[in-house]
């Protein structure tokens, strides 16, 4: 299974990367926002988890742009964030999300987010 991991800081890269391909996943990885609409399209991943704050293009306009596209709109899209304000987790379903998770993440709660949206040997 490809995971897209669209994050502009490296630290976040680093740690989430490792710990997604110690669980076994492909990861390809997007700095900013347009970079990870291009991915997604080049790409195809399985699943997309999508920073809101980016550089070039934020997240909740990259979704947008993600599930606009005919061959992008059926990609799962679990929106990630550190500054969850009241409406965030809304504003990013109504943007396209498919879910929403907080920094700092758990890993157990992400993966079973992921597990839902694309179940282990299923298509989606």
């Amino acid at each position: 299974m490809k995971i897209l991991y669209v994050e502009d800081n490296e630290d976040n890269i680093y740690v989430l990367e490792s710990r997604l391909r110690r669980q076994g996943y492909a990861v390809v990885i997007a700095r900013d926002g347009a970079r990870g609409v291009e991915l997604a399209i080049s790409e195809q991943p399985d699943v997309i988890l999508m920073d809101l704050s980016l550089p070039v293009l934020d997240g909740w306009e990259a979704t947008r742009r993600i599930k606009a596209a005919e061959q992008t709109r059926h990609i799962p899209v679990i929106a990630l964030t550190a500054n969850a304000m009241t409406g965030d987790r809304e504003t990013a379903l109504a943007a396209g999300c498919d879910d929403f998770d907080i920094k700092p993440i758990v890993m157990t709660r992400l993966l079973e987010k992921i597990r839902t949206l694309f179940p282990p040997g299923g298509a989606n």
